[in-house]
């Protein structure tokens, strides 16, 4: 068995979890302590998140997508891969090793998305962008932490709270789209979003992309009316 190489550490927060970066053969995940995160062998579930946040404004001019968690790469292109040449993706990235593995490590496994022009990375938190963004994007796609389970980032439990659901309605534009992932369905959560005023479809997903196995994953694809 080819044994994992540790790449990289990082702290998310003060007092939070430790990341670490591991490479195995031509394998790479990201684990929060001793719990998987994310493996480059798994990452269906990160593509039909961001195709179904922005499929219908593929043909739009002038969009603007914000994108909560970086991770390997893989929900940044599949949204760059669905959006126009004239489009603007900005990624809210809190952890910046995140960053710099993707540069230095993990660029090859999307395709080097972090090279594409329409690219703009904030190492912040996604939750301040949220905040700021009253009216300006056409989607919201949030790939961070475990979803509304949030158990790495002291504050993620904000983004997923009323407060912080009625803060992403408010930043996007008429008929945007909130899109998340999740590991597990959450019908608490469900109400959340309709009670903020979405109009919500869940979406139960493989995290293999067109493969068995694997398990599935969950997604609330929650448009503004």
């Amino acid at each position: 068995m080819i044994p994992s190489k540790l790449l990289g550490t990082a702290k998310t927060t003060k007092n939070g979890a430790e990341l670490r970066l591991y490479q195995r053969d031509t394998e790479f995940s990201i684990k929060a302590d001793n719990q998987e995160l994310m493996n480059s062998q798994f990452h269906g579930s990160e593509e039909v998140l961001a195709k179904l946040g922005c499929e219908r404004f593929a043909h739009n001019t002038g969009v603007r997508v914000l994108i909560g968690g970086l991770g390997l790469g893989y929900t940044l292109r599949a949204a760059l891969d669905e959006l126009n040449h004239d489009a603007e993706v900005v990624v809210a990235e809190v952890v910046s090793e995140v960053v710099e593995w993707n540069k230095d490590f993990l660029g090859h496994l999307a395709d080097s998305p972090l090279k594409d022009s329409r690219v703009q990375v904030q190492v912040t938190d996604v939750a301040s962008v949220i905040k700021s963004g009253k009216g300006s994007y056409n989607a919201i796609i949030l790939d961070v932490d475990n979803g509304p389970q949030a158990m790495t980032q002291e504050g993620n439990d904000w983004i997923y709270g009323l407060e912080g659901l009625k803060s992403s309605f408010d930043a996007l534009r008429p008929k945007g789209v909130l899109s998340i992932w999740s590991t597990d369905p959450d019908p608490v959560f469900t109400r959340r979003l309709l009670r903020t005023g979405f109009k919500v479809e869940e979406v139960k997903t493989r995290a293999r992309s067109g493969k068995k196995g694997g398990g599935h994953y969950f997604l609330w694809v929650a448009t503004r009316g």
